[in-house]
């Protein structure tokens, strides 16, 4: 979905920027010029900001607690 129309910047591509290195909010305005024009979309942005960060949280939490074997 459309999250930003001044810019054309849709949700999948705010969820690239951070898989691609942007950490916070800041750095996908940066990046991809989201709510640089009229501002209506920050609120939407930042919310999948928040999701996609807390998801790339969570995997990389997941991964580093991998299980142990014990050779039987």
């Amino acid at each position: 979905m459309y999250v930003c129309l001044c810019e054309g910047v849709t949700d999948h591509q705010i969820r690239d920027a951070i898989y691609e290195g942007c950490c916070s909010y800041r750095d996908v305005r940066a990046t991809l010029g989201v709510a640089s024009q009229c501002g209506k979309c920050a609120c939407l942005a930042k919310q999948v900001v928040r999701e996609t960060l807390s998801e790339v949280h969570s995997s990389q939490a997941a991964l580093t607690h991998t299980a142990s074997f014990v050779a039987a």
